[in-house]
């Protein structure tokens, strides 16, 4: 494990609206993914289902692709590589065991271009209210494994979406500089539990915390909440876009970090 003793970091998150055609939301991905990058950010970060969001589940499935192969991720090497940047795809679909689901996989490409980590979604959301439904099993393989990966700032977790209720998967990461959830948190659920779940695991892992999401009206009628943001091991959020496509940035500074360990030691005091 490599830990970043010192520095300053720029990080982005990229808030999108995207709808069921994979070739525009592509395009629109390039374009925040070049302004991202042009305003110094040396990791960057898409949201959950950030090739494709369409009213037809199965339409993942029509686009999924085998690990290593396929146009977005294609598309996610050549971006990371001609920016020079640490690239975290967001999630797109991969093969799963099953021939009518997918895997909802978060691929991490290095600023040269290489795939460096792979986390398949966890937890798999479940929601009914009224004529609101959501069901991700229907459609989607759950993953098994805790992912995390070593870069210039230290050690990232990364982790998708729903996760992000579940505080123990964080606990099993162990000790990180940056945690990053990808998200498409509903309008109903993001209103009520958003912010109040991000700030709670960064307070918790005394670390940064990076959620680029989903945030407006798509294309069939889903509604996200949005609110990308960017918060400091103290709990504080240091930027957010409420809705609408665009870039959230922010510096991580890992002194930062170490002062905040140092006079809470919560982490160390840890007996379970």
């Amino acid at each position: 494990m490599t830990e970043a003793s010192a520095g300053k970091f720029r990080i982005a998150a990229i808030q999108t609206v995207s709808g069921p055609e994979v070739e525009e939301n592509l395009a629109v991905a390039a374009d925040l993914i070049a302004q991202a990058a042009g305003e110094g950010a040396s990791l960057i970060a898409l949201p959950e289902y950030f090739p494709l969001i369409s009213p037809d589940e199965s339409a993942k499935v029509r686009i999924r692709e085998a690990e290593g192969r396929g146009p977005i991720q294609g598309f996610l090497r050549e971006a990371a590589l001609r920016h020079g940047v640490w690239l975290v795809g967001g999630t797109l679909p991969l093969v799963a065991q099953a021939d009518d689901k997918v895997r909802n996989s978060t691929l991490v490409f290095d600023d040269t271009g290489r795939c460096v980590a792979r986390y398949d979604k966890i937890h798999l959301f479940g929601f009914s209210r009224g004529a609101e439904r959501y069901d991700e099993a229907a459609s989607i393989e759950p993953g098994a494994q805790v992912t995390g990966f070593d870069a210039p700032m230290g050690r990232v977790g990364l982790s998708v979406c729903y996760d992000l209720r579940f505080p123990e998967l964080f606990r099993a990461m162990g000790a990180v500089n940056l945690i990053i959830l990808p998200a498409a948190f509903t309008y109903t659920t993001g209103k009520a539990h958003w912010e109040v779940l991000l700030r709670a695991r960064a307070i918790e892992n005394q670390c940064y915390v990076m959620a680029p999401a989903q945030g407006g009206q798509h294309p069939g009628g889903r509604v996200t909440w949005g609110h990308s943001m960017i918060i400091d091991p103290w709990g504080e959020v240091v930027a957010v876009l409420e809705s609408g496509p665009g870039v959230v940035l922010a510096e991580m500074d890992i002194d930062r970090i170490r002062n905040v360990r140092e006079s809470l030691p919560a982490l160390r005091h840890r007996c379970l």
